[in-house]
């Protein structure tokens, strides 16, 4: 009995190890799958596209399978992996290094995709989770480098362009290993966590400036403003080399047609073409920051001055390179470009620093130059994959140098963003400073003007101020309220506003009485008293009336008010007197100085 009492428990001790287990080897198996399905997809995208100008050719060189040795090697070379072409006429390789971003969004896409499937399950089912996170990305990265390799070994076998080993065990490693990473992110909802342990790699000073209880705030309005520079840049090169493609129309049509013949070539140097469009806004951008792009050793295309090398392939993108020679103010206006983008980068630090513009100055300058240096490694690592060598001699170097251009965009957004952070700082902190001056004085200004031109009204506001213990104006739904009085005004009236009385509880069984309308400026632009307002002793209008009248629903009793006779006339007129003295009321009627009358 007791040992089949201990194999009982063992075996319910064993059922949560076994089902975690089955839970992570599905979760293995589905990561393997679909890493290995997206290689599959990226290697068949590319194979298809090349059988298909093969197919079209009228004079195809090879067979099938030359073709699919070109697709596999192009396949690597979208991961940035250099290839080297074997077939020149000197019969030295040459290499290739210029990787198409273009192609490159595709396998980046595949993988990231095929990761976030893998944990949630393809989007199936929002609640199911095949494994964990590592299992996933365990097992995208190792289903995928596995059908990598075997394309590697593929495209070294045979065909005209071969992978340098070097560069492919770095490259689609890396890829696959970053991509699948932001895809199982974004499958959990973009944790912190992985972000916090990929800081704690950097330097302790950095480390502790960004991890401090209001680091994260600032790195995420950085990086936002990053972002925004990163894609002014972008945008402002793709525009610059549109323009010069434009400008040089005849010299970009004639090397479209003399560098192949008939259609398949043609349309195959046509999407040649569009593939390395965004390498293209890349060198522009670089052009326009200054460093420029080197065509051949030795040879750099700068605003300043133009100096490409004599012996170019005949492309149509390199059609639009400026021409030999120093620059022109043409040529220098291009520095419009990184202003703009230094502007863009300072105004989303500063709309980004708090509101009103909570941040300090130093507070808001540091996150420029933060917003600058994530920018310059963004900026630089594209310039970085957009060149490359070309060929042996004068074309070893082809493409703008990446840590020039990372040195230039940090330059450029420090210096022409840190003002304008500041200025829009001090703008932001100026208007929030004036709205709340003006909401929070609103009621007294309101009141105020109701007595423009009286003392006597400015008299009797400070005295309900005095006579309060000085309460201060109080928001309720958008009327303002000094204790008992409520202040509202009609738009687009001149009429002041009017202070109305608090609404007195109805009395049961008494039907409530119709409230009047009635002119709301009495004798020396004094605001009347409501009616129906209760017997206050501190209001300003019963300094005129000890007498005033309760309320005709008390059920206490009624009394009538005493206006008329010498003692109240006389205890009024002393009381105008005395508050009006700036505006000549000395007294009754006819007086001088325009006294007012009953």
């Amino acid at each position: 009995m007791t040992g089949v009492t201990q194999m009982t428990a063992r075996r319910l001790s064993l059922s949560p190890l076994l089902s975690r287990m089955r839970d992570r080897s599905s979760g293995l198996a589905a990561g393997l799958l679909g890493g290995a399905l997206a290689a599959g997809l990226g290697l068949g995208s590319f194979a298809v596209l090349v059988m298909v100008l093969w197919i079209s050719s009228p004079y195809p060189d090879s067979g099938p399978d030359g073709a699919l040795h070109v697709a596999a090697a192009l396949w690597l070379l979208a991961h940035g992996a250099e290839l080297v072409r074997v077939d020149t006429l000197s019969g030295v390789p040459a290499p290739v290094g210029v990787t198409p971003l273009l192609l490159l969004a595709l396998p980046v896409w595949l993988v990231r995709r095929a990761a976030r499937d893998a944990v949630d399950g393809g989007g199936d089912d929002e609640g199911a989770v095949l494994g964990s996170a590592r299992t996933a990305w365990a097992g995208v990265v190792l289903g995928y480098l596995a059908v990598g390799t075997g394309a590697a070994c593929y495209a070294a076998t045979g065909g005209a362009l071969r992978p340098s080993w070097a560069w492919t065990a770095v490259c689609v490693p890396a890829v696959a290993v970053l991509a699948a990473g932001a895809g199982v992110w974004s499958a959990h909802g973009c944790p912190r966590g992985p972000v916090d342990s990929a800081l704690l790699l950097l330097p302790r000073g950095v480390r502790r400036l960004l991890l401090e209880p209001d680091g994260r705030e600032r790195l995420a309005v950085a990086g936002r403003a990053a972002g925004a520079g990163a894609a002014v840049l972008f945008g402002g090169g793709a525009a610059l080399v549109a323009v010069s493609s434009v400008w040089h129309l005849g010299a970009a049509r004639e090397a479209f047609l003399q560098l192949t013949e008939g259609w398949s070539g043609r349309f195959a140097v046509l999407l040649l073409c569009v593939a390395l469009v965004p390498n293209a806004a890349v060198w522009g951008a670089a052009y326009a920051l200054g460093p420029g792009y080197v065509l051949g050793a030795g040879h750099v295309v700068a605003p300043l001055s133009s100096d490409p090398a004599p012996l170019l392939p005949q492309f149509p993108l390199l059609a639009a390179v400026p021409d030999a020679g120093g620059g022109t103010p043409w040529n220098w206006a291009v520095g419009a470009v990184p202003v703009i983008a230094g502007v863009t980068v300072g105004v989303f630090v500063a709309r980004g620093a708090g509101a009103g513009g909570a941040w300090s100055r130093g507070r808001t300058a540091g996150g420029v130059v933060l917003a600058g240096v994530l920018c310059g490694l963004l900026m630089g690592g594209l310039a970085g994959l957009a060149g490359g060598p070309l060929g042996v001699s004068a074309l070893a170097r082809f493409g703008p140098v990446w840590w020039q251009v990372g040195g230039a965009v940090l330059m450029w957004t420090v210096g022409v963003g840190v003002p304008v952070a500041l200025v829009v700082r001090g703008w932001r902190r100026w208007g929030a400073a004036r709205v709340g001056k003006e909401g929070a004085g609103g009621s007294a200004g309101s009141v105020g003007s109701a007595a423009a031109g009286s003392g006597l009204g400015a008299a009797l506001y400070d005295f309900t101020s005095v006579g309060r213990g000085g309460a201060g104006p109080q928001a309720h739904d958008g009327a303002v309220t000094y204790d008992d009085l409520v202040e509202t005004v009609a738009p687009g009236s001149p009429v002041p506003p009017v202070p109305t009385g608090q609404v007195v509880p109805p009395v049961p069984g008494v039907a409530p009485a119709p409230v009047e309308l009635v002119d709301p400026i009495g004798p020396l632009g004094v605001h009347r008293r409501d009616p129906l307002h209760p017997r206050d002793p501190m209001h300003p209008l019963d300094l005129f009336d000890p007498l005033e009248p309760s309320d005709p629903r008390d059920p206490v009793g009624y009394v009538e008010p005493v206006w008329h006779g010498d003692v109240a006339r006389e205890a009024r007129w002393a009381a105008l007197r005395e508050a009006g003295e700036d505006e000549g009321v000395d007294g009754p009627a006819g007086s001088e100085g325009g006294g007012v009358g009953r």
